[in-house]
C-alpha cells in the first residue's frame, strides 16, 4: 500500500510582483484541491518584502501526487508563474516521518509574539530521529506484547518456521501500527517530539 507523501517547496519570488505571486500560488491550491487523493496545502513567506516563499502539500499516495504533477492544469500553473518566479527547491518526504509531521493545511501564516511570521510554527519538520525511534517503541513493545500473548495459546503457533511466525506477526502487526497506534502515539507525545524544532535557514 502507497504512503502519504509530502512535497515541499523553496521559492523565490520577485518581490516587486508580490500580489500576482499571491494569488498565484493560491490558485495553484485551488487547483490541486481538485484532485483525488489531496489531504492538504500550506504557503507561507518570512515577511512582507521577502524573496522566499515555502509551501507544502500532500497527497495519500505517490499515484494520486503524479497524477496532479502531470496534468495539464498544473503544467498550465506553473507557465503562469514563470515571470515572477526566480527559483525552485523541492523536497519529497514519504516513509515513517511523515507519522511525525505537523498538519500543514491553510494559507495563513503563523505569528510570532512580535507580529512576524514564524516560520518554525508555520513549515513542519520532522523531530530527530532518537525521538522517532522512541515514540515508535512506545507504540510497538506493548501492542507486539499483547499480541505474543493472544497467540501463545493457539495450538501449534510455536511449532512453526520463525520465519512464517515473524510473516504472520507482521502482516498483522503493521497495519495496526500504521492506521491505529502510531497516529494515538504521535498526538499524545506531540508537545515533547516538536519540543526543539530545527532553525531554518
Amino acid at each position: 500500500m502507497s504512503e502519504p507523501i509530502t512535497v515541499s517547496i523553496r521559492r523565490e519570488v520577485d518581490p516587486s510582483r508580490i500580489s500576482e505571486a499571491t494569488a498565484w500560488v493560491q490558485t495553484g491550491v485551488n487547483l490541486a484541491n481538485k484532485y483525488p487523493g489531496f489531504l492538504g496545502s500550506g504557503w507561507v513567506r518570512a515577511g512582507e518584502s521577502s524573496q522566499v516563499w515555502h509551501m507544502l502539500y500532500r497527497f495519500a499516495s505517490e499515484e494520486t501526487l503524479e497524477s496532479w504533477e502531470r496534468s495539464d492544469e498544473r503544467a498550465w500553473w506553473l507557465s503562469m508563474g514563470e515571470g515572477f518566479v526566480r527559483s525552485e527547491r523541492s523536497k519529497r518526504r514519504t516513509g515513517i516521518e511523515g507519522w511525525f509531521d505537523d498538519p500543514a493545511t491553510g494559507s495563513i501564516p503563523a505569528t510570532d509574539a512580535s507580529g512576524g511570521i514564524d516560520l518554525e510554527a508555520a513549515v513542519p519538520f520532522a523531530p530527530p530521529r532518537w525521538k522517532q525511534a522512541v515514540a515508535i517503541w512506545v507504540g510497538f513493545f506493548p501492542v507486539n506484547l499483547v499480541f505474543s500473548y493472544l497467540v501463545a495459546p493457539l495450538p501449534g503457533f510455536d511449532g512453526l518456521p520463525i520465519w512464517l511466525r515473524s510473516l504472520v506477526s507482521t502482516l498483522i502487526l503493521t497495519p495496526i501500527m500504521t492506521y491505529w497506534v502510531l497516529p494515538w502515539v504521535t498526538r499524545m507525545l506531540h508537545r515533547w517530539l516538536h519540543r526543539q524544532r530545527p532553525s531554518t535557514e
